[in-house]
């Protein structure tokens, strides 16, 4: 690697930073922003519905793209897009102008992932992907964790226009750096793209999403159309979806090709990743939930619980990585797996007296943990697959992390509130009834980490790939 290669994915890992940041602000902002747009929560969830919806519609696309029109373009259509949504977004006169902007914003940030990603699988040397990889869970792990923090902070001093303005500087920054530094990088694809798989995409994986959110809703009354119905027609849009993809990819035209998954270590990794992910967004919006309604803290409190351990994945990713290099995947997930369990069954003790430390303390040991586990996954999940297909398995990761994130939250905030719903008809007081239904989220999360643990087991040392063609990056 020259310095050029360095600075590219140096530019790349920033801009990444910056649009992931964006994901978890809204958990500690969304209260405040309903009251001061005067909508209901049921209206105000959308904001980051729509997020979560658009993410998982544009992911799966990526690989695609990123193929056709390069790594330099799509860099800058991405980070443009995002601008432009954070700016709307500061400026928004009321809830339906932001909501556009919201779906502006997750447009760029779907495409910056997965095309990290592909960027670091094409220029770093396969003795080095751990350290690189460690850098991305950085982004991917450490940004949802300091969201919560800096939007608590804002919002103590500032309005939530400034959870946007903060952000929209660093944008524009990462944008013109990039424009300057970011080159084309691997090889240009010069298939003609299949109109038919993107609705297919969209009712797949949109279809699943607004499943998983709309059973939140259902349990809150709220829902607006019975829950099969989107679950019916995402599994219709999914199938038909699957199959156009097999037909397509024999003449490498596929929008997402699904031979990545005839590697057993990209599918074991993928499956790993997704459940760690659910396990991980749904603790991260359901613990400054019970800190803010049971505990009383203010929104900054709220956010400092996150904070040390999203530091602290900041700091150990790296030499995660470094390990990986040396010693493979089995000494970090192993490990890794059972900080997870750990974390999560020390949160089932919570009651309406738990300390702040107590909290933020099992936050640690879970940030630690996702961080011995994501970065040797990703780069095992990878690095098990040609690299022609790269782009695709990227995309793959991604759309499937975003579907497990939303998985995650949809059956979390589900049990929680049915837990507590109930807990309150029986006569118990909310605090009571809430830490109840958060104490059983936990008990369900814990059950999930068990299944991390096991896969953990399966995992094995990566093998040589065999590249049917070496690949020099065109700078």
């Amino acid at each position: 690697m020259n310095r050029k290669d360095y600075t590219i994915i140096g530019t790349l890992i920033v801009a990444t930073f910056v649009v992931i940041l964006n994901e978890t602000v809204m958990s500690v902002a969304l209260p405040i922003l309903q009251t001061d747009l005067g909508v209901p929560p049921s209206q105000g969830q959308w904001l980051t519905t729509i997020f979560m919806l658009t993410m998982a519609v544009v992911i799966p696309l990526t690989g695609f793209l990123i193929q056709m029109f390069g790594t330099r373009t799509m860099f800058l259509v991405a980070m443009t897009l995002f601008t432009v949504g954070t700016t709307i977004a500061v400026v928004a006169p009321g809830f339906e102008v932001l909501l556009v902007a919201r779906v502006v914003q997750a447009l760029g940030t779907a495409v910056m992932l997965p095309l990290l990603m592909t960027t670091v699988m094409t220029l770093v040397p396969e003795d080095r992907r751990g350290v690189m990889m460690g850098n991305i869970s950085v982004v991917i792990a450490v940004a949802p964790a300091l969201g919560p923090t800096m939007s608590g902070l804002i919002l103590d001093h500032l309005s939530w226009r400034w959870v946007f303005g903060v952000v929209l500087p660093f944008a524009v920054v990462a944008t013109a750096v990039g424009a300057k530094f970011v080159e084309p990088v691997g090889e240009r694809s010069s298939a003609r793209i299949d109109y038919l798989s993107i609705p297919l995409s969209v009712l797949g994986f949109g279809g699943l999403v607004y499943g998983l959110v709309a059973i939140g809703e259902a349990a809150d009354g709220k829902a607006a159309m019975p829950i099969w119905i989107p679950f019916v027609v995402g599994a219709i849009g999914l199938a038909a979806f699957i199959g156009r993809q097999l037909q397509l990819q024999s003449d490498d035209r596929a929008l997402l090709d699904l031979r990545v998954f005839t590697s057993r270590a990209f599918s074991l990794s993928v499956v790993l990743v997704v459940v760690a992910m659910a396990t991980m967004m749904g603790t991260f919006i359901v613990v400054p939930l019970f800190a803010h309604e049971v505990l009383g803290m203010s929104p900054l409190a709220t956010g400092l619980i996150t904070l040390p351990g999203g530091l602290l994945m900041g700091v150990s990713s790296p030499f995660i990585g470094r390990i990986y290099d040396l010693r493979g995947p089995r000494i970090l997930v192993i490990p890794g797996s059972l900080l997870i369990a750990g974390a999560v069954w020390l949160m089932t003790l919570i009651t309406p007296d738990t300390s702040f430390w107590l909290l933020m303390g099992a936050n640690m040991i879970l940030c630690v943990g996702l961080a011995a586990t994501f970065t040797p996954l990703m780069t095992l999940s990878l690095g098990s697959l040609k690299p022609s297909l790269y782009s695709h398995g990227s995309a793959a990761l991604g759309a499937l992390q975003q579907v497990g994130g939303g998985a995650g939250t949809a059956l979390f905030i589900t049990i929680m509130t049915v837990v507590a719903r109930n807990g309150v008809d029986a006569g118990d007081a909310a605090d009571i009834a809430m830490t109840d239904g958060v104490r059983t989220v936990f008990l369900v999360a814990g059950c999930l980490s068990i299944v991390v643990v096991a896969l953990g087991l399966l995992v094995k040392a990566p093998k040589p790939v065999e590249h049917e063609l070496d690949v020099e990056p065109v700078h």
